[in-house]
């Protein structure tokens, strides 16, 4: 093995360091997760931090690492005597995104079931991890199954394993740490919120830091034992420190005046249930510990927060993770002075006189001199707390003339207010790329049934050829323990999970949808659904028509942000060339299907149905509708005309696509969802029954 880069020789990154080392010091606060670019040291520290732990006390021989002063009764491998025990450095088991959901839980073990017919089980990872580190580097590509899988271990403590005939459950208590990059997407908000803490990272701008981290990297990688050594003085100290700050953490109080700031705090920032609360009592009596105190004080249920809360305030996925200081402070203060007794003689202030947006000019509250939780990224932590109306306000843009000679161009409109959608999913079983959606026969999930191999063998149902294989062992002349296999024993697991689609928005940009209040309203509605794709991992594209022609605004990638930021930019005016739009959607797909034809399409148009760019507008309108129809596409128009008199263009469009209509007043959560579930199981059949 070899050898770790050392803690200590970090450079920067002073609240990833403070966060693993609270729960190196309390694992109890529940594990980091560490969100940030590419090349910002995530794994390395992660990685360093193992070294740091000290020893755990094990049962001897005991594959799931039973505390020998209380083992588990439940242990696979006990009971257990009271003698032999032995000691042994804390673990740090990393879970592969593609793992396998045998190799995560356990599973029967083959050799010994084929070599002498017993069931016996083999271990996982959750059984190595007991009682240390689980790490999952991308833990945001996580497949589905394994994170349900995660999230039940870490919720009960436990794993429990039902499957080939084996009935197991072992203890697996571990600090989860996970590292991410959210350009790559998004956690599901479960999983999520099991992470105790949450750090940003992003590489330093500063060029002499930037130096230090080059010169120490060249030198690890030239002689990473020697450059450990010449740390090694550091890593001990810090090791101690850890040691002493485990030993004074029975002792710290945490009285109720921090337990009061701990809930206003957490009540301030309206987070979700009371897990928060827990986890900043249990940080800031880390912290206390760390500082060698046996108090916890105000300093620390302010950095509890700022470690704590970011991400379970956000409410929607494309809000970056932070927190407003100055809103902070006098959450902290304001908790401060409630508990404070009433000078005598003083009136109590009636309840709503106070202006949290107008304190004094300092935030109130303490901790001058303490660092942005956030780095880099903090100045721009305002601006993302004001909420749309703040940015309403800003001065509009002077309007750009279209091309081409075509009617005036108008400025962007800002969405409207993105609202929850339901579960969308393409009806049947498919092959498509793993994601959060439709039901698939993907390469790992749940096992459902097993059938004969069709060519090579990939994944054994081994009870299922087990089973077909014992029948015959006397007439194949049996004589030892082994199990005589042979290849028409063979069968094949299946395995269910789930995939991603390909949602391409086909958005109509033309001077006729014009009116602010409905683009606001059909942006905030696409908006919306690009929400549900951007967590169910599927790929999105937006394809705009206005003008003379169509251009594909953003071409089908998993960047689901990247297709939400050219949507709020999106400025409309110029004729509608409807047929130029359908076939560009059209074409898109034709090229898509190439590159991934597993991958099943759901075609969003927004438009008031008009057409009256070109030569026949509305004749080719239709042709290049029924291309879809014919293809069996599942389809939905957003119904976008207004006004007294209605024409039902959108409705005729919708025919021709094979799909369904849905008027702008109905675009909200129940409805929209509803009719494109209703119109992927009228369309998608066919399609469904073909790849399956």
């Amino acid at each position: 093995m070899s050898t770790p880069y050392p803690f200590t020789a970090l450079v920067g990154q002073d609240d990833l360091r403070l966060a693993l080392l609270l729960n190196a010091v309390s694992p109890a606060v529940g594990g980091v997760l560490v969100r940030g670019e590419k090349g910002t040291a995530k794994s390395t520290a992660v990685r360093a931090l193992s070294a740091l732990l000290p020893e755990v006390p094990v049962v001897a021989g005991c594959r799931f690492s039973c505390d020998p002063v209380a083992p588990d009764p439940n242990c696979p491998d006990g009971p257990h005597d009271s003698g032999g025990a032995t000691a042994r450095p804390a673990r740090m088991v990393e879970l592969p995104v593609g793992a396998s959901e045998d190799r995560l839980v356990g599973a029967l073990d083959i050799e010994r079931a084929l070599a002498e017919g017993v069931k016996a089980f083999e271990p996982g990872l959750l059984a190595d991890a007991h009682r240390g580190i689980l790490y999952v580097d991308e833990v945001n590509l996580l497949h589905d199954h394994l994170v349900d899988l995660l999230l039940d271990a870490a919720a009960m403590g436990a794993s429990y394993v039902e499957r080939e005939g084996v009935s197991v459950r072992h203890a697996a208590r571990f600090l989860l740490v996970g590292t991410m990059n959210p350009e790559e997407g998004e956690l599901r908000p479960q999983l999520l919120d099991r992470f105790g803490l949450t750090v940003e990272v992003a590489a330093s701008r500063e060029t002499d830091q930037r130096v230090e981290v080059v010169r120490r990297r060249l030198a690890y990688d030239d002689d990473p034992e020697g450059f450990a050594g010449r740390w090694a003085e550091d890593e001990a100290a810090l090791r101690e420190r850890v040691v002493a700050a485990r030993a004074l953490l029975p002792r710290v109080t945490l009285g109720d005046g921090a337990l009061r700031q701990i809930a206003a705090t957490c009540a301030a920032f309206e987070v979700d249930g009371m897990r928060a609360d827990i986890v900043m009592a249990r940080t800031a009596t880390a912290l206390a510990a760390w500082a060698g105190r046996t108090d916890v004080e105000s300093e620390d249920v302010r950095q509890a927060a700022l470690l704590a809360l970011p991400h379970r305030r956000r409410r929607n996925p494309f809000d970056a993770p932070g927190l407003d200081e100055d809103k902070l402070d006098e959450t902290l203060e304001e908790a401060r002075e409630d508990e404070a007794p009433e000078p005598d003689g003083t009136p109590e202030p009636p309840e709503g006189d106070d202006d949290p947006d107008g304190g004094g000019p300092d935030g109130g509250g303490p901790g001058g001199g303490q660092p942005p939780a956030d780095g880099p990224d903090s100045p721009e932590l305002p601006s993302q707390n004001q909420g749309p109306e703040a940015e309403e306000t800003s001065a509009p843009q002077e309007p750009v003339p279209a091309p081409g000679g075509a009617s005036g161009e108008q400025q962007a409109v800002r969405a409207a207010e993105p609202f929850r959608t339901k579960m969308l999913s393409v009806p049947g079983i498919g092959e498509g790329a793993a994601g959060r959606r439709s039901r698939a026969r993907t390469e790992h999930g749940r096992t459902t049934g097993s059938r004969r191999p069709r060519g090579a063998l990939t994944k054994l149902h081994l009870a299922a050829t087990v089973q077909a294989a014992a029948p015959h062992q006397k007439a194949r002349g049996r004589s030892g323990a082994g199990l005589v296999v042979r290849r028409d024993d063979l069968r094949q697991a299946t395995r269910e999970g789930r995939e991603g689609n390909l949602v391409l928005f086909v958005v109509d940009a033309s001077g006729s949808m014009a009116a602010r209040q409905r683009m606001s309203a059909v942006k905030g509605a696409v908006l919306s659904l690009l929400l549900d794709a951007y967590q169910r991992r599927d790929k999105v594209g937006l394809v705009t028509f206005r003008g003379k022609d169509a251009e594909v605004a953003l071409p089908p990638t998993s960047s689901v942000d990247a297709a939400a930021a050219r949507l709020e930019s999106l400025p409309s005016g110029g004729r509608t060339p409807l047929a130029a739009g359908l076939l560009k959607a059209h074409d898109v797909l034709r090229i898509e299907r190439l590159r991934d034809a597993a991958r099943r399409p759901l075609v969003v148009v927004v438009t008031d149905g008009r057409a009256t760019g070109g030569v026949e507008p509305v004749a080719r309108a239709g042709r290049a509708a029924r291309l879809f129809a014919a293809e069996g596409v599942a389809c939905v128009v957003v119904d976008c005309e207004s006004g007294y008199v209605r024409l039902g263009l959108a409705g005729q469009l919708a025919g021709e696509l094979g799909g369904t209509a849905v008027t702008l007043d109905e675009l909200r959560a129940d409805s929209i969802a509803g009719l494109v579930k209703d119109v992927q199981g009228t369309r998608g059949g066919s399609t469904s029954r073909r790849a399956a």
